[in-house]
């Protein structure tokens, strides 16, 4: 009984106390019409979150980024880096940047674990209150 009990409440340390899981596939929910375009995995570099899309889905009409800026235009988005900069935290990532590649434009962003699948990205100007937030589904 001893033992059991030992090995739940070191469960339950280790999970409240670390940083959660967003590294991993995120399916990307498009704003506008709440359809999946394209997975995105997070993976970690020099202690910061970084975003790269692996893979377009077939409800995606773009391939590239043709509204993109500089170096990026016109350049395909499979592979592009699309988050980067991103502080851990204890439930995901702050202070980072994101890419829209619909618009070319740049962002401010964080991202939060809402659910062992769900992932939640605000991106906004200047301040968190003026933005939007995107949900990302966990790819399976």
């Amino acid at each position: 009984m001893k033992s059991i009990l030992l090995i739940f409440l070191i469960g339950l340390f280790l999970s409240s106390s670390g940083y959660t899981q967003v590294t991993g596939f995120w399916r990307v929910v498009d704003d506008k019409d709440g359809v999946e375009k394209s997975v995105v995995q997070i993976f970690e570099q020099n202690n910061m979150y970084y975003g790269r899309i692996v893979r377009l889905l077939a409800a995606s009409k773009r391939t590239h980024c043709d509204k993109c800026y500089g170096d990026l235009k016109g350049k395909p988005l499979t592979g592009m880096i699309i988050m980067f900069d991103l502080e851990k935290t204890p439930k995901g990532g702050k202070n980072g940047k994101v890419l829209d590649p619909g618009s070319g434009n740049i962002y401010s962003c964080s991202i939060e674990l809402v659910g062992p699948d769900k992932l939640k990205l605000r991106g906004y100007l200047g301040v968190p209150s003026v933005g939007k937030t995107s949900y990302w589904n966990r790819d399976k």
